[in-house]
Order: C-alpha cells, then sequence, then structure tokens
C-alpha cells in the first residue's frame, strides 16, 4: 500500500528524513510544509555570511526545493504553513502564504521537525528598526544589507552563546566597537565557569566589552536605535542590537494537536521518535531526547543530532527499526583566536543529575612544543572517580582543540573510562600531536586521582581549606616564576629544592600545592606524600588561578 508522508519543516531534520524516506520507498507520497522560503539551508553558516566569510549567499543552499524535489521526487511547498494538526483524523491543515488559502491535507505518517524559536525579550523598545535576529535567510539578508548601507560605529549584541559570539566576531572583522551583554555570569553555558574565563581573557584582549551579569532594562531612540539602557543603570551608546538570547522548542503545533511535550518544552518522543500518537513523529530541536550520560530527557538543539534524529525516523516509518539511543552534545566554536569544545556533560549538570565526579585539568600543547607553532591548550576532563568512566570534557585553545574534542566524543558514547583513554594509540609526528598525546596525558592525570596516587583540589575550594582547615599553600615554581605573581600567602618552595629542603613545611597541616599548571605540584605531591606529608594537588596550578582571577 502506497504509504502517504507529510514532513512539517524542511531545514535540517526534516530535509534529512525526506531524502531518507525516497531511498527507502520509491513509491510514498512524500510532501514538505515549509513556511519559510528556503529549505536545507546552511543555519550556522548565516553569521559567517554576515561577515562576509562566506562570500555568496548561494552556498548557504544546501538543495533548493527545485533540485531536492527533482532529485527524490518530493512534493516541497515553501511558503506553506503547517497551522493545525488532527491527530484523530490524520490531516494537516496548511495556509498558502502567499494567498491566505487554506486547505488540508490527510496523511499516514507524519513527521514534525518545526526546529526552535528565537527567545525574543520581553524589553522596552525591542521592536525598534536596527535590532536584528539570526535565524534564517531573509534575516541574515536584512542585517547583512543594513551593515552594508549604514554607517555603523557600534553594536550590541544581547546573549553570549554560541550565536552570539559568532556575529561578535564577524562584527569585529567590520571594525565595529561591540559591547557582549549577557545576564549570567559566564558566556557559552556549556563550558564550565573557569573554562570560560579562557574566553573572555579572549574578548577582552580584542577590545570586546563584555557585561556578565547584566540585563538590558530599555532599547533607547526613537525610531532608530541609540543605546540601550542596562538594569544596573548604565547606558551604552550602540547603532545596532542583535537578538541572540537563546532558542525554545518550537512545540507549538504539537500541544495544539495534544501530544505530549516535556518539562522543557520539547515534544515527547520514545527511543524510535515516535510522540505519544504512533502516527506521529518528530526529530530536531523541536524535541527532547535522552541523554546518554543521565538517560533522562535533555533538549540537544545541534545540527548534527538533528539530521540524525531525521534519518532514524525515516528509516523506523519504513519499517526498517533502527534505535535513536541519545544524545550528548558535542559542540564547538571559533572565537577569534580560540577555539573552545565541550561533549557530555558540565559540572552544573553532573551536579544536578547527582551524579559523583571528579575534575582535573591540564595544559599540554597542541603539537610537539619544540616543533614551531605550538600553543598552549587548556583540557578539562569530568569522571567517575570510583572507575574513572569518562562523563565530559572541555578544551579551549588555538590549535588542535578539535580532533581531541572528537576523540573524547567519541570515547564518551563508546563508554571508555581514563584507563581506556591512557591506551589509546593515536596519530603522532611533531607538527600534529606529542608523543604522549593531550588526550592520554589528561587520562594520566585522571587516573592518578582515581587510583589515589595523588589526591586534587581546586582554586574554588582552597579559601575555605586556607580559612577553616588552616592548610599551608606551598607554591613550587621557580624562584623567578614565584617573583613574577603569586596566590596570595603562598609559601615558595621551588620542586628541585624539596627533598633538600622538606623539613620548612609544617607537618600538623594539609598542604595545598600548586606550580604553573598542575604538573611539577603532582611531582612535589608524590615525593611529599611519601615523606609523610598530607598533601593535596591544585588542579590547573596559577595558570587557572590567574584565568579565574583576571
Amino acid at each position: 500500500m502506497k504509504r502517504k508522508i507529510i514532513i512539517i519543516g524542511g531545514v535540517a531534520a526534516g530535509a534529512s528524513a525526506a531524502a531518507r524516506l525516497r531511498r527507502m520507498d520509491e513509491e510514498a507520497e512524500i510532501i514538505i510544509l515549509e513556511k519559510g522560503e528556503y529549505i536545507s539551508f546552511a543555519s550556522c553558516g548565516l553569521p559567517y555570511y554576515v561577515g562576509g566569510v562566506i562570500k555568496e549567499r548561494r552556498h548557504l543552499l544546501m538543495q533548493t526545493p527545485a533540485a531536492m524535489g527533482k532529485r527524490f521526487s518530493l512534493d516541497i511547498r515553501t511558503c506553506n504553513e503547517a497551522i493545525s494538526i488532527d491527530a484523530a483524523g490524520r490531516t494537516v491543515n496548511i495556509r498558502e502564504i502567499s494567498t491566505g488559502r487554506v486547505y488540508t491535507e490527510n496523511y499516514d505518517y507524519l513527521i514534525i521537525c518545526t526546529g526552535a524559536q528565537a527567545v525574543v525579550p520581553e524589553i522596552p523598545g525591542i521592536n525598534k528598526q536596527a535590532v536584528f535576529q539570526v535565524r534564517n535567510i531573509p534575516d541574515s539578508d536584512l542585517l547583512k544589507s543594513y551593515v552594508q548601507t549604514h554607517s555603523l560605529r557600534r553594536a550590541a549584541i544581547i546573549g553570549g552563546g554560541m550565536v552570539g559570539l559568532e556575529m561578535t566576531e564577524m562584527l569585529r572583522n567590520l571594525s565595529l566597537e561591540i559591547h557582549i551583554i549577557e545576564s549570567s555570569n559566564q558566556i557559552l553555558p556549556f563550558l564550565d565557569p573557569e573554562m570560560a574565563s579562557y574566553l573572555h581573557r579572549e574578548l577582552r584582549n580584542n577590545n570586546i566589552n563584555l557585561h556578565l551579569s547584566e540585563k538590558i532594562a530599555a532599547v533607547l531612540g526613537n525610531q532608530k536605535v541609540t543605546g540601550l539602557k542596562l538594569e544596573s543603570g548604565n547606558t551604552l551608546d550602540v547603532d545596532m542590537v542583535i537578538l541572540a538570547a537563546g532558542i525554545r522548542p518550537d512545540s507549538a503545533l504539537a500541544e495544539q494537536a495534544g501530544l505530549a511535550v516535556g518539562a522543557d518544552g520539547g515534544i515527547k518522543v520514545d527511543g524510535y521518535l515516535r510522540t505519544s500518537d504512533p502516527h506521529i513523529y518528530a526529530a530536531g530541536d523541536a524535541v527532547q531526547v535522552r541523554s546518554i550520560i543521565t538517560g533522562s530527557e535533555t533538549l540537544v538543539p545541534l545540527a548534527g543530532p538533528a539530521n540524525r534524529q531525521g534519518w532514524v525516523a525515516a528509516n523506523n516509518i519504513c519499517g526498517n527499526k533502527v534505535l535513536y539511543k541519545g544524545a550528548q552534545g558535542t559542540s564547538i566554536i571559533k572565537l577569534i583566536n580560540r577555539t573552545a569544545a565541550a561533549t557530555g556533560l558540565n559540572e552544573k549538570a553532573l551536579k544536578k543529575n547527582s551524579i559523583p565526579y571528579q575534575a582535573v585539568h591540564i595544559y599540554p600543547f597542541s603539537h610537539a612544543a619544540y616543533y614551531p607553532g605550538a600553543a598552549q591548550m587548556a583540557v578539562k576532563l569530568l569522571f567517575n572517580p570510583q572507575n574513572g568512566l569518562l562523563l565530559g570534557a572541555q578544551i579551549v585553545g588555538a590549535g588542535g582543540v578539535d580532533k581531541r574534542i572528537d576523540v573524547l566524543a567519541t570515547a564518551l558514547r563508546a563508554e571508555m573510562t581514563v584507563f581506556d583513554l591512557q591506551e589509546l594509540e593515536l596519530a603522532y609526528a611533531p607538527p600534529y600531536s606529542s608523543a604522549k598525546d593531550p588526550v592520554n596525558m589528561a587520562a594520566y592525570a585522571a587516573g592518578n586521582i582515581v587510583l589515589g596516587l595523588t589526591d586534587v583540589i581546586h582554586w574554588h575550594q582552597v579559601p575555605d581549606q586556607l580559612r577553616n582547615h588552616n592548610a599551608f599553600l606551598l607554591d613550587v615554581r621557580t624562584v623567578q616564576e614565584y617573583s613574577l605573581g603569586a596566590v596570595p600567602r603562598a609559601y615558595n618552595l621551588p620542586l628541585d629544592e624539596i627533598r633538600a629542603r622538606h623539613q620548612e613545611l609544617p607537618e600538623e597541616q594539609t598542604i595545598l600545592i600548586y606550580c604553573g599548571v598542575g604538573l611539577r605540584s603532582y611531582i612535589a605531591a608524590r615525593i611529599l606524600t611519601q615523606l609523610g606529608y598530607n598533601v593535596k594537588n591544585i588542579s590547573g596550578g596559577y595558570n587557572l588561578y590567574t584565568a579565574v582571577n583576571s
């Protein structure tokens, strides 16, 4: 029997589902309903088009409706908006936007790929001219045209997430003075605060004005934007505002149809991406999916998972049963001269889910230090302190970040431990890595903690240890390093002198040790532990201390 399948939404998940459906079923009638003009466009490339990195608008169009319709024999209806679903009757009411005509289509199966919608803060003046979003190609066309045709000096970006930071870099390339206003105390919520601090430094070193823990009270001006009033009372002079305050699942159509929606606003689906109605599937940014770490439902609005979900839904409709095992939230972003990436859970998520964890920070070079161009990166592993199971990873650096996070993302998916990571045989030549790859090095550091060879402490825990537990702070860097800057109250005893001078240290106090990045302090901790001292190694060393206190 010939199946009729309607797909609502034609970008990542929708286009992927349609292509897979046709490859699996040559006879099916497949209709894509897309309320915009375009399907299958590269939404992640929009900021780079505005900033001129992507020169031609056409390069954002992965497929045109005509080309995709012909190749896959699809009925693609752009500028047609699904306005309601009758799940019991298996019909969709549709409005043809150009004419206003409303008509109805029946279906055997429906796939909802409505994506996410931008969060628009309720701020006085938010609807003024020169307040923009960057969600689709028309948005980007408007913004690009405005930038090219107006003499602009200053721009404000509301939100420090992925889109906001990508737009920051692009507008910086256009020589604009930029203000980022972020309501939380850090940018990029997928990073832990100390890792985000490296990017805070990168922004400020490049003359980007970063306003953390700050909100907008009003957009100033008559018709055009002339400034922003902040809730703190400060006023910023700006000519343009870009809204990048986040997104939320566009699940209104599903709710209207009586489908189950989760606590985070996403459409609830099972492991096969079926909704609460067996004839309706859902995929992409509109759905809540299983976290592979916690097993609970979560939102993962990323292009990679959306494409796979569309593919999985199509397979299941065609009888080729494929289980969507879940998502882990692997993300990466370029920000001026730095790259930041993460996979798995961060500390906030681990605490929220009551998952025991430990963290370690290391600072390896992107490739052999003696080979030209080597740059240090900050690597953070999060793992189970009992068995070493990998729970998450974050990296910030100038080079080599992408391949390390991909190794760690693969390891996380495979449920590997830090001991498994120690054994990975990764490609090495001086231009590309070190004989011990940064992944191996982070795993060795984590393994030492699991095995009890070192007791680690983190900078946010140090003040309490000094104040309430009478701990002793020891700096094992060289005298010269110490003279250039040190943590208050730290006693300097260089590593290479510890064996001869350890009697200077108090035997009755816990000794908290730091060095530059954590390696020398680990060696010092091993020496002092075997000499009978109670020692804790401060993860990340002085490098991390200066990052979080700058």
